[in-house]
């Protein structure tokens, strides 16, 4: 009896490596024309950490950003979104330790105010810079460090992989690391020549992870010359694909902002919707997205594994997505990893109770690469062999629905005692 095959990476902007991208150093100051800093400016007590983060496009660029669509979403989203409507941007900046979330009108002003201190700093207007906040909900933001700090903020400014790092660890929380992605790619031009495009970035999230639209906090930059259009395009299609498809504790947060910035300094034609060159930044895009939405899952609070949930055999992709997320939203799915229990019947429920159609004598189910239900029926395991399976960071959970030809992939991780420690002591 064969196990069932993993699913494959999506069609159309696919892998990445397919266009000759390949993991390159720099983070988002890969992208030619980014720098980045990082510094602690006073939001959290502790001296030694960084709790602000700046990153600017030096001749600014193209932006095309998605946010949280949680009702609830906090005062820098509903500045940033209101900035971002014309496509372009100069800088973002981005503070940790407060999420300066349902403060009223005081929290717009200070969003607001952010954004002209720093374009004070910077040289651009207030309408070129977006801000992001992520922290605790209900604070007020004080503005003070910010004037404190952003133009010291900005005098620390470079375009290194240090940089970088000191701002992805600014904007860290609960983070156990910061999470970086870096590649590069030559791109054939129509005159015979290549052309040498990076796209890197960084990204944040532990907790209250199930993105609708965006991620908790994510900054992508690219020196590839895109349009508006394509820049906007392909960031949906990747936020879609990585993002979206993301869940820890199924809470979406109230900040969560994903930005691309896209300088041009790779030089070449402008690559739009119909260029041949769009796929392969597509693909690069896509390829970074998915480096950070699988490290965002694997870091999830007090986690200790990496789940990959595969459900194949759908009569729709939407089906196939709620019966995911179903089962990677279930805590007694999760509590049995983090228990090492090759419990496949917690899976087998999970599936069964999203309201999704199928037929238990259709299904199979894989847990660890291991068949473990065939047409609705048990298959014995090995137990001690299913134990030393569990000793892998990775997890994978397949179940095939036999209703048609669809498929969804969805990245969670266990759920431990640690999470309730985090969670229970986070204001403390």
């Amino acid at each position: 009896m064969g196990t069932i095959e993993p699913l494959a990476v999506p069609s159309g902007n696919g892998d990445p490596s397919a266009y000759g991208f390949e993991p390159y150093g720099g983070g988002v100051c890969a992208a030619a024309g980014i720098r980045a800093a990082g510094m602690h400016a006073g939001f959290r007590h502790d001296p030694a950490r960084g709790d602000l983060a700046l990153v600017v496009a030096e001749k600014g660029g193209v932006c095309a950003a998605t946010f949280t669509q949680n009702r609830f979403c906090a005062a820098p989203v509903q500045v940033s979104r209101s900035h971002a409507a014309g496509g372009a941007a100069r800088a973002i900046v981005l503070n940790s330790g407060i999420a300066n979330a349902a403060t009223g009108e005081p929290g717009l002003r200070c969003a607001e105010a952010e954004c002209e201190l720093v374009a004070r700093a910077v040289g651009c207007s207030p309408q070129e810079v977006l801000v992001a906040s992520t922290g605790v909900i209900g604070a007020e933001l004080p503005l003070a460090p910010f004037e404190r700090s952003v133009p010291k903020l900005a005098q620390r400014l470079r375009s290194s992989a240090q940089a970088a790092d000191d701002a992805a660890r600014a904007v860290m929380t609960t983070d156990t690391h910061p999470k970086q992605v870096s590649l590069r790619g030559t791109l054939p031009q129509e005159d015979g020549g290549d052309l040498t495009v990076h796209v890197g970035g960084f990204a944040k999230g532990s907790g209250m992870i199930q993105p609708n639209m965006a991620t908790m906090l994510c900054v992508l930059a690219t020196d590839a010359p895109l349009t508006r259009e394509a820049a906007h395009a392909m960031l949906l299609d990747a936020v879609r694909q990585s993002f979206n498809k993301v869940t820890v504790d199924s809470d979406t947060s109230t900040n969560d902002s994903c930005f691309l910035l896209a300088t041009g300094k790779a030089g070449g034609k402008a690559i739009g919707l119909d260029s041949p060159s769009y796929p392969a930044v597509a693909a690069a895009v896509l390829g970074a997205c998915t480096n950070l939405a699988r490290q965002i899952a694997a870091d999830g609070e007090g986690a200790t594994k990496l789940v990959t949930v595969d459900v194949l055999g759908a009569a729709t992709e939407r089906q196939a997505d709620a019966v995911a997320r179903a089962i990677a939203n279930s805590p007694l799915v999760k509590t049995a990893i983090y228990g090492h229990d090759a419990n496949w019947g917690r899976v087998a429920a999970a599936a069964g109770k999203c309201g999704v159609d199928f037929r238990q004598e259709d299904v199979d189910i894989d847990l660890l690469g291991v068949p473990v239900l065939r047409a609705g029926l048990p298959v014995p395991v090995d137990e001690d062999d299913m134990l030393r399976r569990f000793e892998s960071p990775n997890v994978d959970i397949a179940i095939s629905l036999g209703m048609g030809s669809e498929h969804a992939r969805v990245w969670t991780c266990d759920l431990t005692r640690e999470y309730v420690h985090i969670n229970g002591d986070y204001r403390s």
